[in-house]
């Protein structure tokens, strides 16, 4: 049967367009880049988060693809899943076997932040991530819950309240990128109204008291931001 001038480019001839483009668009000034913010993958061009988002924008939502994009092991290919897998046929199965794959930083905040936290799993994810022990699968539970209270505008407080007591516990990691995503999870999460503010706020008082070095540093970080002026203004403003 003859086929449509028009019709859809199978998958594996989009995945192999996709890593000649990002491979054109790669450079060492930034893999260089990569390197000085502490981004570490085996497989790696060179791409700006600019250009992967343009080519996830031009190749549009299609989860085939970013099974096989993934498949690929390259960076950016990974990076490139966030913007074009489906948030609703994500599954479970399927946020554990990627994030065992994450491998720095970038990749597991971008996929928390422009995808995980779209999908109906989020806050199941959140609660089983953040008792595991591999870095940056512990690093994806605080991050998703940020992205999750940052984004999701219309869910209740109670979710929040209770992810005080997660947060509490991954405190005491002392690993700079688990301890990192911790605070950034305090901050969106007191950030979001007054009340969840002062459970915030309370909560980083209480670390930032701690003898340990871990739950000092992630209660001090947090309560600068949560206690500030910015803040401050934000939460008057939709008080008011």
């Amino acid at each position: 049967m003859a086929t449509s001038k028009t019709s859809k480019p199978s998958t594996p001839t989009q995945v192999k367009e996709a890593l000649i483009w990002l491979e054109r668009k790669g450079t060492k000034k930034n893999r260089d880049g990569m390197a000085r913010y502490a981004i570490v993958a085996p497989k790696a061009f060179g791409v700006s988060v600019a250009d992967i988002r343009q080519l996830g924008k031009k190749l549009g939502r299609d989860h085939e693809l970013a099974a096989a994009l993934w498949a690929t092991g390259w960076y950016e290919a990974r990076m490139l899943t966030a913007f074009v897998a489906e948030p609703d046929r994500v599954t479970p199965a399927q946020m554990d076997r990627w994030a065992r794959g994450f491998d720095n930083w970038a990749i597991c905040d971008t996929l928390c932040f422009h995808l995980f936290d779209r999908t109906p799993h989020a806050w199941r994810k959140i609660e089983q991530w953040s008792a595991k022990r591999e870095e940056f699968v512990k690093r994806a539970a605080f991050a998703l819950l940020a992205s999750v209270a940052l984004h999701d505008k219309k869910e209740a407080d109670a979710p929040f309240v209770r992810s005080l007591e997660l947060i509490e516990n991954g405190a005491g990691d002392d690993r700079n990128f688990v301890k990192k995503a911790v605070s950034w999870a305090l901050r969106a999460v007191g950030r979001r109204n007054n009340t969840l503010n002062a459970g915030a706020v309370a909560l980083a008082k209480r670390l930032a008291e701690s003898s340990e070095r871990a739950p000092r540093w992630v209660g001090k970080d947090a309560l600068r931001e949560l206690t500030g002026p910015v803040v401050r203004r934000q939460l008057a403003a939709r008080r008011g």
